[in-house]
């Protein structure tokens, strides 16, 4: 698989969450591609069996979301000017300037976030962020008419506007979080029962990761696995606004969580099972895939809530480094998403029969 375009291809998809069919289709097919039958939950989740563990063997699955960060109509202006919403965390100082595009009833719009001429800014307002209530997007519309005309409503859904440049292995895009995973997971499908070893392998896409962080679990609990593992971006630590919050740097290679906690709202985060930490940083470096340790305060995956369906599930998170996250810049190394590959890969088939990650 060349993964350069395949991670191209599905960073313009633009499927912000509650909206991810464009890629539901698309992984759908990239999967059949791959030879797997797959199957769509009420969701909106897609769960492709690659195959069943051998007898005493554990059962493991590798889950990726497909949806974005994005916008959602709030409210049309009478001049033809749109008012929107964040769906998902996207920074307020990344929005003025910025080029969006908004899934229309009839087809995609693109717009444009207004910001205030700097000829008639005032010196107060020159270093002021200017708040996501006070935002409007100009698609170029005279009046409400054509703003309906376009096919847009209130509650209809924007994205960044898609954008994938390269330099190397290199790549600044939006929707690298988490197209990165999705990625991965149709790299491990071409693989799929090609890979030596004796676990067991489901893939899973899911959704609203960057809505309510738990669209994952109905898939997780209906798959019922014994081992977790979700690839998602972590954020870098190698730019100079960063570099006192970490050790992780783009291109050395994906990243093994230790610690996660997101610190606001509903508190939930994730601490790995530790045996499964000592084993995959084991097969890494008998395999010799270079892996960071990683811990990531203020923020969590899907796996922290996936993790606590049935009996509970020993999980881990599994990162590809990613500057400039929630931006329409996300800026990652394919090395990094290579290495993320194989280190699923390899934890398929060298997972031992008879895994102990019991507790006590």
């Amino acid at each position: 698989m060349d993964l350069a375009r395949t991670l191209e291809e599905l960073c313009a998809v633009c499927a912000p969450s509650g909206h991810e069919d464009p890629m539901i289709a698309r992984m759908r097919a990239g999967f059949a591609q791959a030879g797997l039958a797959t199957r769509v939950d009420p969701l909106g989740n897609v769960i492709a069996p690659v195959r069943d563990a051998q007898p005493g063997y554990p059962q493991v699955a590798i889950f990726a979301h497909m949806d974005e960060v994005g916008f959602v109509v709030r409210k049309i202006e009478p001049q033809g000017f749109v008012r929107v919403q964040r769906m998902g965390g996207i920074p307020e100082k990344s929005m003025a300037g910025q080029r969006i595009v908004f899934l229309g009833e009839t087809g995609p719009v693109d717009g444009v976030i207004a910001t205030k001429a700097h000829h008639v800014t005032q010196e107060p307002e020159k270093a002021r962020v200017v708040p996501v209530g006070e935002v409007f997007v100009d698609i170029g519309a005279s009046g409400r008419a054509d703003v309906d005309a376009a096919g847009i409503r209130v509650g209809t859904p924007a994205t960044w506007r898609p954008a994938f440049t390269r330099r190397g292995d290199l790549v600044s895009t939006k929707a690298a979080d988490d197209r990165v995973g999705c990625a991965a997971l149709l790299a491990l499908a071409e693989q799929g029962r090609a890979l030596g070893g004796g676990a067991g392998l489901t893939l899973i896409a899911g959704v609203q990761e960057e809505f309510n962080i738990r669209g994952v679990t109905p898939a997780v609990r209906a798959v019922r696995p014994d081992i977790l593992v979700c690839l998602d971006i972590v954020p870098a630590n190698d730019t100079p606004d960063t570099e006192d919050l970490g050790e992780v740097r783009v291109g050395d290679g994906p990243t093994v969580g230790l610690y996660s906690f997101h610190g606001r709202g509903t508190l939930n985060g994730l601490i790995p099972n530790r045996k499964l930490v000592r084993v995959i940083e084991t097969i890494a470096g008998h395999r010799g895939i270079p892996a960071q340790r990683h811990i990531f305060f203020g923020g969590l995956t899907d796996a922290s809530y996936a993790q606590l369906e049935g009996p509970g599930i020993p999980g881990v998170d599994l990162g590809i480094p990613t500057r400039y996250t929630h931006s329409p810049i996300e800026t990652c190394s394919l090395e990094d998403l290579r290495g993320a590959v194989a280190l699923t890969a390899a934890l398929i088939e060298d997972l031992p029969a008879g895994v102990d990650l019991s507790r006590g």
